[in-house]
């Protein structure tokens, strides 16, 4: 394993990269403060350096909140968004530290879909990011890496991305969530019954829970 030192570049942090896409930025986002002790641990946790920008968010953010919350994107977790990025993906893409899983888990949004890099497990398109949603319960590759996939969250149209699923007055509810909670829908968003999304109720979930629950059903598909 790398130490920290080996892995904090501050003369060439891709940091500078990422404020530059946040000064470009035409979604709306919040940069959460980083805890310098959890930063440090997830960075080590990670073994990957900052001067890359998944790195750098890893140590210099507890996350990123796109439009209002909708999106989020994994850093080394603040109160606003309880879960560091290892933190989060142990039990899911590994189970004992020091593992290299299959995908990893970068970041999620508040319909219970899942956004993670493919090493392997989730297509064939390595390094690619992977999305897992709720109205399909199937791994599709974005066809793109991680920095272009911030870029995208920062700046692309992910309005209409998500314009099926958007209702009325979803900003107030996302308001309601915290960082470590999803959407549960009923009719569940892969039922024919869901199609009229007007009709599908919702309520507060776990993120963790919804995971679970979610995997393991696509599992029986």
């Amino acid at each position: 394993m790398k130490s920290l030192k080996e892995l904090i570049d501050t003369s060439n942090s891709g940091w500078k990269l990422v404020e530059g896409w946040l000064k470009e930025a035409t979604n709306s986002y919040e940069v959460l403060p980083q805890n310098p002790k959890r930063a440090d641990e997830e960075l080590l946790r990670a073994q990957i350096t900052t001067k890359s920008p998944m790195g750098a968010i890893i140590h210099q953010s507890g996350g990123i909140l796109i439009d209002g919350g909708w999106l989020r994107i994994l850093g080394s977790g603040s109160p606003k968004l309880n879960r560091g990025i290892m933190e989060w993906n142990k039990g899911k893409s590994f189970d004992k530290e020091g593992e290299k899983g299959g995908f990893l888990l970068i970041a999620d949004d508040v319909l219970g879909g899942y956004f993670a890099i493919n090493a392997g497990a989730l297509g064939d398109a390595i390094g690619q990011v992977y999305y897992f949603a709720q109205d399909t319960l199937q791994w599709e590759s974005l066809e793109c890496g991680y920095s272009d996939f911030v870029f995208w969250a920062l700046k692309g149209d992910i309005r209409q991305f998500y314009e099926t699923f958007k209702w009325k007055d979803w900003s107030e509810d996302v308001k309601s969530l915290n960082g470590n909670q999803v959407f549960s829908f009923y009719p569940f968003l892969w039922t024919e019954e869901a199609r009229d999304f007007r009709k599908v109720d919702r309520k507060p979930m776990a993120i963790d829970e919804n995971y679970h629950f979610t995997m393991e059903f696509a599992g029986r598909r």
